[in-house]
């Protein structure tokens, strides 16, 4: 068992360029890869102010791991794996599935819809709007929404995820082309997903929750890549809507249930563990198949969740705006999530199961994952900010499968736990202060604006350049944000 009383100095960090350095094998002697982290020199002192680099260290020792454990500049503290992290287990090599490196709100994930108005013609009314996007779409702890359902009918959702919800006359068929894996993963199985997570699940569709989770009316504030930005539709002023949230109560469930299953395992097979919450088992055996299905599952329930909201947002818009007010989705995207892909691995094509845990697929051109219509420019990667500071669009790029799978970071990155954010930020005022600046907010409590207060994350314009600049994923377009709708 490695000694956690070991600290971790700057001298630890070998640079490699500007925006990335690393922590070789020798640093401990049960380290199979290297962990290297896309920060810069600056960004170091603050990541040692908690345990996000001793996980990613933790992160090398997985039984299967190919080529490096990964920190994308959003790093921090999370669960067994620091969120913002990633890492690759070779399928057939003994690799593993850890729940720590998907995280308990699985398919957390980001959906951005674009309004063809622009700010100018919309500004009238988005105070209207933003009321009725908050009264149409529950959010805040334990938000229930307006769809009931059985545990037959969470069972079809568990099973087609968005597809069911376009069943039950949600969205609509082009929502489906431009959704990461078109809203569904085929391997998903209700019938290892317990009845405990089930009932989570029952009255959660079409809500938002609480914590990070937000919908945001934004306005397309400047253009990087005309190419990739007429791609996927967005021009210079016109507005957009972003909506990021996850499966709610029965990801949580899920993740639960199979941490303590996972537990007892490594009492049984004595699996010697740098850390307890890192706990994995091999990815083909009964557990790990089981674990991937009940993930996949509450991905699907994920995605459902993110199309109806959508579908809630689109006929708000079109009460405001008209009825014939188009309103498009750009694209949908996971993070937390694990997924079964194809990779180049010392010259060869390797089967990988690919932990994405605070990180997001940032595929380049060409990969037959992407949908049709933006494969020749790669996929969008949604990169949300704070309140009061900017989102991003970004694309994909040919480097980044040679760099980190794929990968890129998720949004700005927390710096300040909620319970400092909240010693630190009074609500009211951080409400003032983004109506000054313009911005409408409804949320319901004032303490769930204080811990997602700018000041408690870090700054996505320098962590959004690292990814730039590292050519995980390539600017496209900034948005800043015009109303912020939160729960508590």
């Amino acid at each position: 068992m490695p000694d956690e009383r070991r600290k971790i100095s700057r001298q630890d960090f070998v640079k490699i360029e500007d925006y990335l350095y690393e922590i070789p094998k020798t640093f401990r002697a049960d380290m199979r890869v290297p962990a290297r982290f896309f920060i810069r020199e600056s960004m170091i002192k603050d990541m040692l102010t908690d345990s996000a680099a001793w996980q990613l260290i933790n992160v090398t020792t997985l039984p299967g791991i190919k080529g490096y454990a990964f920190a994308m500049p959003d790093v921090h503290q999370g669960y067994g794996f620091p969120i913002g992290g990633v890492a690759a287990t070779a399928i057939a090599e003994g690799g593993v599935i850890s729940p720590g490196g998907i995280g308990y709100d699985i398919n957390c994930g980001v959906r951005l819809l674009t309004i063809d108005i622009s700010l100018a013609d919309a500004q009238p009314y988005l105070s209207d709007l933003a009321t009725k996007l908050f009264d149409e779409i529950p959010s805040g702890v334990g938000s229930s929404g307006r769809l009931k359902c059985s545990i037959k009918e969470i069972d079809k959702i568990l099973a087609k995820g968005a597809h069911q919800a376009l069943k039950l006359g949600y969205g609509t068929d082009r929502d489906l082309i431009f959704c990461e894996d078109e809203g569904k993963l085929d391997n998903a199985d209700p019938s290892v997903v317990s009845d405990q997570a089930k009932m989570r699940g029952t009255d959660q569709l079409g809500t938002l929750g609480s914590g990070n989770h937000f919908l945001e009316v934004q306005v397309v504030d400047e253009i990087f890549d005309d190419q990739a930005a007429s791609t996927f539709g967005l021009h210079k002023g016109m507005l957009t809507i972003m909506i990021h949230c996850g499966s709610r109560g029965i990801g949580h469930q899920i993740c639960t249930d199979y941490v303590r299953m996972m537990m007892q395992e490594v009492v049984r097979h004595h699996y010697l563990l740098p850390d307890r919450e890192l706990v994995y088992t091999p990815f083909l055996s009964p557990s790990g198949q089981n674990y991937f299905a009940a993930m996949s599952a509450a991905a699907n329930y994920a995605w459902a969740n993110r199309h109806i909201i959508a579908h809630g947002v689109r006929k708000c818009c079109q009460k405001i705006f008209g009825k014939d007010t188009p309103v498009n989705l750009v694209y949908d995207i996971s993070h937390n999530i694990g997924k079964q892909e194809q990779h180049m691995v010392d010259d060869r094509l390797v089967d990988l199961l690919v932990h994405r845990k605070g990180a997001t697929r940032a595929f380049g051109p060409g990969r037959p994952e992407i949908c049709a219509p933006y494969r020749s420019v790669g996929q969008p990667v949604l990169v949300p900010g704070t309140m009061g500071t900017a989102s991003y669009v970004l694309v994909g790029t040919a480097a980044s499968m040679e760099i980190a799978y794929g990968s890129s970071c998720h949004g700005a990155g927390r710096k300040m736990s909620r319970i400092k954010a909240r010693e630190n930020v009074r609500g009211s005022q951080l409400r003032t202060q983004l109506e000054s600046q313009g911005i409408i907010v409804r949320s319901d409590t004032n303490v769930g604006l204080a811990e997602e207060a700018p000041m408690a994350y870090k700054d996505v314009e320098k962590v959004v350049q690292i990814i730039h600049d590292a050519h995980l994923a390539h600017k496209v377009a900034r948005l800043k944000p015009v109303a912020v709708i939160k729960g508590g």
